[in-house]
């Protein structure tokens, strides 16, 4: 099985909307899943510019599929359901 790849936006308006928060991710997933998932920072997806929706920001990608509003919590629990895990274990 490849490693889910992970690409956290860190774009301005990503950065602004709070994609800041979403470094944590980093951490837990070397911790929890060392093998099975590779985490980076992006300068930029350009979903902000193609679709004018700043709201929707931060982005992240797992495996290609866009998340939008995206926080520790949606995240994990995307990884997890790839991973095949309950959704309550997420920390």
């Amino acid at each position: 099985m490849s490693k889910i790849q992970v690409e956290i936006c860190m774009g301005t308006t990503c950065f602004i909307m709070g994609s800041e928060s979403l470094q944590e991710l980093a951490s837990i997933l070397q911790r929890k899943h060392p093998d099975k998932v590779d985490t980076k920072g992006v300068v930029c997806h350009g979903l902000c510019n193609t679709d004018c929706q700043y709201s929707k920001a931060p982005y992240v990608k797992v495996d290609g599929e866009v998340i939008s509003e995206a926080t520790v919590e949606k995240v994990l629990t995307v990884i997890n359901e790839k991973l095949g895990e309950e959704a309550g274990n997420l920390k």
